[in-house]
């Protein structure tokens, strides 16, 4: 039989939002892998994983998945977790992989994914996809993503501020993911474009320290690090414009 390695996108925290297909990927697998710091504490997706499945059924693996600087470090890091998982699955044959937000969206999972088929030939992965904190910070701020023919630009603020200034002079709705560090930068470039009367930022989504606020609140305080801003179209045409 081979072995089946399943990325779940478990949402931005709000057990609820947890799609039925992915409730039911977690309770079908042997073993539940969700990913945490060096320092072992609870992660967002465990968090939320407990409230579908027991805890004997979760193991934790370490990843560096905030370092950016020390190269060496990261790879062997990912090494290891790629060599825990892969064990895991000799062992069990179908382990699933909860990740916050969707599995091909910026996540942990396509690394792992990539290390684990190396280490054991044949094994089939498979992803279900979550719920994104675009899409959440939308519904509970009541933004509008996307109309018409208007594109979407979704940037990970850990490229660079310019990187989200450059996304900002364009068309469409510009989304920014990981700015939390970043804030001042962030602000200063939706001023600079023009962007910021409209822009809303959020954090800790559907959980019991939510924040969601106007951007031009905004005052160069670091934020947490999983914080997400929309910055909508600039609409002018009423009713349709962009049809």
């Amino acid at each position: 039989m081979s072995s089946h390695l399943v990325g779940v996108g478990v949402g931005p925290g709000d057990p609820e939002l947890v799609t039925v297909k992915g409730v039911n990927a977690l309770r079908a697998a042997e073993v539940v892998v969700v990913p945490v710091m060096d320092t072992g504490g609870r992660g967002r997706a465990e968090a939320t994983v407990l409230h579908y499945v027991g805890a004997e059924k979760i193991v934790r693996v370490v990843f560096a998945l905030n370092e950016r600087s020390d190269r060496a470090r990261r790879e062997a890091a990912w090494d290891a977790a790629g060599e825990r998982v892969a064990g895991l699955l000799r062992a069990h044959g179908r382990v699933a992989f909860a990740t916050i937000g969707d599995p091909n969206v910026y996540s942990t999972f396509t690394y792992l994914a990539q290390t684990v088929g190396a280490l054991v030939p044949g094994t089939v992965v498979e992803t279900v996809p979550g719920i994104t904190a675009m899409q959440d910070l939308a519904a509970r701020s009541g933004a509008v993503l996307t109309e018409g023919t208007e594109p979407l630009t979704l940037v990970p603020v850990t490229a660079g501020a310019a990187v989200l200034k450059d996304a900002l002079h364009g068309p469409g709705t510009v989304v920014a993911y990981k700015f939390g560090r970043q804030a001042a930068q962030v602000a200063e470039a939706l001023r600079e474009t023009g962007r910021l009367a409209d822009a809303v930022w959020g954090s800790a989504l559907g959980l019991a320290e939510e924040s969601i606020r106007p951007a031009g609140d905004l005052d160069g305080t670091a934020l947490p690090y999983l914080s997400t801003l929309i910055a909508p179209a600039r609409r002018d045409g009423g009713r349709g414009g962009k049809l």
